[in-house]
């Protein structure tokens, strides 16, 4: 779908684009060229696309998956879209099954909890519900099979970020306990009509064979990261005695040889899991008898 084609539909059908609802269509080509590339699609997959829109990628998606849902929360696009594809699913090339469903993406992810792990998301993601959508299929072992998803640079930078770096926090680790970044491209702003204030960037991860964090202790994991960067600047140790007594966190850091004046933005993932662990330990006797190798997965 052309920058022209884009254009002409928004005029044809009155579109006012809503900045709030991320409405800022990719259309080069070259970019949906590489987020396919990133997505590794075949005819047995299914796909969950996020905020279609006009369906410049969705085009691109019913030539290579097999069954489509796309969830869009704007009605009028929803309508737009379905006029559109409906030639195309008419002419029985060989395209996915879609389903357009008008709903708002965050809110059915809460809402009805399903089973992902046989589909991969590929979208471009409305930037103001990016991050929570991300944690939201993440969660679990029911998560897809692969995330590919455009959204804001900064957001790209935290997803794919190491221990250390300025960009490393709470978001890398809710997502990386079950994903493993694979790759990044950077798209301009001027690849999107209309043109949004920031760039963008095209991530891709892939679910982990075997997570950092059991389902079980994921509660408990998602409390202490989110305790540990409560304050960045702030030591660790001493935001978690929120938490957790003194005496069993200076155990755990001991074990794991990091020392009490450590801030959060430098623990590693595997880190934190092997911690989370170590806090689930209620007495002395059960320490000593898991302790051994603390940075198992948990």
């Amino acid at each position: 779908m052309k920058l022209s084609e884009i254009r002409q539909l928004v005029s044809e059908k009155g579109l006012r684009l809503t900045k709030s609802l991320g409405q800022n269509f990719l259309h080069d080509g070259n970019q949906l060229q590489r987020i396919l590339e990133l997505a590794e699609l075949t005819k047995a997959d299914k796909v969950l696309e996020i905020g279609p829109g006009l369906g410049p990628l969705t085009e691109l998606l019913m030539q290579h998956a097999g069954e489509i849902l796309a969830i869009e929360k704007d009605e009028r696009l929803v309508e737009v879209l379905n006029e559109r594809l409906q030639d195309e699913r008419a002419a029985g090339r060989n395209l996915a099954s879609l389903q357009v469903l008008h709903d708002d993406a965050l809110e059915y992810l809460r809402r009805e909890p399903r089973n992902w792990t046989g589909w991969k998301v590929v979208s471009n993601l409305p930037y103001s519900v990016a991050s929570p959508i991300l944690v939201e299929l993440a969660q679990g072992s029911r998560g897809p099979e692969r995330m590919v998803a455009t959204l804001q640079i900064e957001v790209a930078r935290r997803l794919m970020a190491e221990a250390g770096a300025e960009d490393y926090g709470l978001l890398t680790l809710l997502v990386q306990a079950d994903y493993e970044p694979r790759g990044w491209f950077k798209i301009p702003a001027s690849c999107f009509f209309p043109e949004p204030d920031v760039d963008s960037a095209c991530v891709s991860l892939v679910r982990r064979k075997d997570p950092k964090v059991a389902p079980e202790s994921r509660a408990l994991f998602e409390k202490v990261v989110k305790r540990a960067f409560s304050q960045r600047r702030k030591m660790m140790m001493k935001l978690l005695r929120e938490d957790w007594p003194g005496p069993q966190l200076e155990r755990a850091f001991a074990e794991l040889d990091l020392p009490a004046q450590t801030r959060a933005e430098t623990v590693t993932l595997d880190d934190f899991a092997a911690l989370t662990r170590l806090l689930s330990v209620q007495s002395d006797a059960s320490m000593d008898g898991i302790s051994k190798n603390p940075r198992q997965t948990i």
